[in-house]
């Protein structure tokens, strides 16, 4: 059974709190096997297994109708050694099937009961495993039955090749496995089981989990197609809790959240990406500390601003002048180099005004009188450097176009620090920085001391090491990413120093 340990397992979890699976892969790769096996492990199970096909009829799934009975004219079928008396069953290629073995099978697997004539018979049926190498066409009105299948799994061919030698090197597996009784599960234990697995709580940390998952299926849903009744939500919370059961804890955590792969993905095109969107939520949700992160994050992030914007320059500040009507403007000299400023006799002072530097629009300067000198072009390159061209003409009455650059000088840049700062402001956002600091240390606290024997904690019989470690980095980076507000908050106390 090369590459089938995780298949197994989670069947075998399906069988033990009652669910139905579908095994989806193409022949010849063990799915009849697998059905098999995972009866093997009741103790004297009632076992049925059939081979769909377009020509099935409802007599060779449920039963032949009795003669005896039908003479006394009452239809009814002997159901003994046939599906409605099974613990346990093995459908393959189940979507062949007729209608009328489809439509008896929605209430069977359901409800667990039998209508047998004019007699409603309970069904001691514990699991149904069925098989294909394909998923139910849409608008075949198959959905319903789809849906009972809560445990959907791929089955795909060996595909490391030390296995595949090793396949071919060894006996063809036998379907009957020696497992002692005292391994066996009873008939009243596994009733029994079921009333436990009731009482294990889901975590907050796998209802975040559930809901980050539910939420990106929602968005997600044109492109890739999944949508998961409530009906499904719930039998797969129940598939969770027996997860945490069967490996002793009385509470969900990461790793069983993780068998959500396994119940939501609907076909092979979107079997990937189901997988990715439950790896990714199961990894970005670390322990619950009962703090919501995200409004310390909030409250911190504010803070940054306002330390910040109270604190330091958000953006360079000029040296600039107001005139009369309050316009700020740059006062910039102009020498004997310009045409304009020899013919008012010496250096003269003109005005560039500060509206126009973040402007690309070019401006003409102002004078004393702020009346524009048209001779002269003004414009601001978004470096904060002026480009300023004149044109002017000599004795031949030829015009020539000049052009001097000039850069505002800066008073303060941006980042440096204000002077004259409210003191009280200033320790009054030092204390709130504090308490949140605090909080993140709190909330650390509590993420180390459950970050030890992790591996212990989120180890699970039913889901592969290699994904258990996914949640284990997730949970990690959580406290690295604590470590690293922490230190952010420090650094905002040293500026409000």
């Amino acid at each position: 059974m090369y590459e089938r340990e995780e298949t197994i397992a989670v069947a075998l979890l399906a069988a033990l709190c009652g669910q139905n699976t579908f095994l989806y892969g193409p022949p010849g790769t063990a799915k009849s096997l697998i059905s098999r096996r995972v009866a093997c492990a009741f103790q004297r199970p009632v076992y049925f297994e059939y081979l769909m096909n377009r020509f099935s009829t409802p007599e060779e799934v449920f039963g032949p109708v009795s003669i005896k009975a039908l003479k006394e004219d009452r239809y009814i079928r002997k159901t003994d050694s046939y599906l409605p008396k099974a613990d346990f069953a093995f459908l393959d290629e189940i979507w062949k099937a007729s209608p009328a073995i489809l439509n008896t099978l929605l209430t069977l697997i359901n409800e667990r009961i039998f209508k047998n004539g004019e007699n409603v018979e309970e069904a001691p049926l514990r699991a149904l495993i069925s098989a294909s190498n394909e998923t139910p066409d849409i608008n075949q009105g198959l959905e319903a039955l789809y849906d009972r299948f809560i445990v959907r799994l791929m089955v795909a061919p060996i595909s490391q090749p030390q296995h595949f030698e090793r396949l071919l090197n060894s006996r063809p597996s036998r379907s009957d496995v020696d497992v002692s009784a005292a391994l066996q599960v009873r008939s009243e234990e596994w009733h029994a089981w079921l009333e436990k697995i009731y009482t294990v709580t889901l975590s907050p940390e796998t209802l975040t989990i559930v809901h980050l998952v539910r939420e990106q299926l929602a968005q997600r849903l044109d492109e890739i197609g999944v949508y998961v009744s409530d009906r499904r939500w719930q039998r797969a919370a129940l598939l969770m809790k027996a997860a945490a059961f069967f490996n002793g804890r009385t509470e969900t955590n990461h790793s069983d959240a993780l068998l959500l792969e396994h119940c939501i993905w609907t076909h092979r095109d979107n079997h990937q990406a189901v997988m990715t969107i439950v790896a990714d939520a199961v990894k970005s949700v670390g322990f619950d500390s009962g703090y919501s992160l995200a409004e310390i994050d909030q409250k911190k992030e504010s803070l940054d601003r306002e330390i910040n914007n109270e604190l330091f320059y958000s953006a360079d500040v000029y040296k600039t002048e107001k005139k009369a009507d309050g316009e700020e403007v740059f006062r910039l000299i102009l020498s004997d180099s310009f045409y304009y400023a020899r013919r008012q006799s010496g250096d003269v002072a003109v005005f560039l005004p500060y509206k126009y530097m973040k402007s690309l629009a070019s401006f003409h300067p102002l004078d004393r009188s702020g009346n524009e000198i048209q001779e002269i072009t003004c414009l601001f390159d978004g470096q904060g450097t002026c480009n300023l061209t004149e044109r002017r003409s000599d004795i031949t009455r030829t015009y020539k176009a000049e052009t001097r650059t000039y850069t505002p000088d800066i008073l303060f840049h941006k980042g440096d620090r204000k002077g004259n700062v409210n003191n009280r402001l200033v320790k009054s956002m030092a204390t709130s920085l504090s308490g949140i600091k605090a909080d993140l240390a709190s909330i650390l606290r509590k993420v180390t001391a459950r970050c030890a024997n992790l591996e212990s904690q989120l180890d699970s019989v039913f889901v592969p090491v290699e994904k258990t470690r996914l949640a284990i980095s997730g949970i990690l980076e959580q406290r690295e990413s604590l470590k690293l507000r922490i230190k952010d908050c420090e650094r905002l106390e040293a500026l409000c120093r």
